[in-house]
């Protein structure tokens, strides 16, 4: 079962006016237990029948990569950005490009990030060297920063790709429940 679609490189037929495909939901978090793959097509100007076509066309071609079902969602350009739009902030947070196999909100100069702030305050010394030595790994190997690509942005607060929250959050909740997350965009 492939989740992660944006990285397989798809060989896709679709119409010129197809912006971008955009894998979004459960199944880009690592950790989740995804029921389903959803996929949003962002269109140029096109009509709506048209956009249905065109959608059908590129879930037919992705069902070959899943045994999940795909839910295809399909939006113009412009009415991606409507208020009304419930998709449009995990689309933009948590999106990956089936096209370019990046995050979706680059196409925009924002690359999502989440913050994970947490505190050793009331914790042991022995819990406090192993938060250490599970975001750090010991003796130069391993550590959760290291293998998803994480950092410490300051003492207490380490910044990962949205994808990874589920296990930075989970496996820092082991150690202290005393965490605040915070969802944010930096600019490329």
């Amino acid at each position: 079962m492939m989740l992660k679609l944006w990285q397989k490189k798809q060989k896709l037929s679709y119409d010129k006016e197809v912006i971008d495909i955009v894998q979004f939901g459960s199944s880009v978090i690592e950790g989740s237990k995804a029921n389903d793959i959803d996929i949003a097509v962002i269109f140029n100007r096109f009509s709506v029948k048209k956009q249905l076509i065109e959608a059908q066309k590129i879930k037919k071609q992705l069902s070959i990569f899943s045994d999940l079902p795909i839910h295809i969602h399909s939006f113009d350009y412009y009415s991606f950005f409507i208020p009304s739009n419930f998709s449009r902030d995990n689309i933009l947070f948590n999106g990956k490009s089936i096209i370019t196999g990046n995050n979706f909100s680059r196409q925009f100069g924002l690359e999502p990030r989440v913050q994970i702030k947490y505190s050793l305050k009331h914790l042991p010394k022995k819990d406090k060297v192993k938060l250490h030595y599970l975001l750090n790994g010991k003796n130069k190997s391993g550590g959760l920063l290291n293998e998803y690509g994480g950092k410490i942005v300051s003492p207490g607060i380490v910044q990962i790709l949205p994808e990874h929250i589920i296990i930075f959050e989970s496996k820092i909740n082991e150690i202290t429940k005393e965490i605040e997350i915070k969802k944010m965009f930096l600019q490329t």
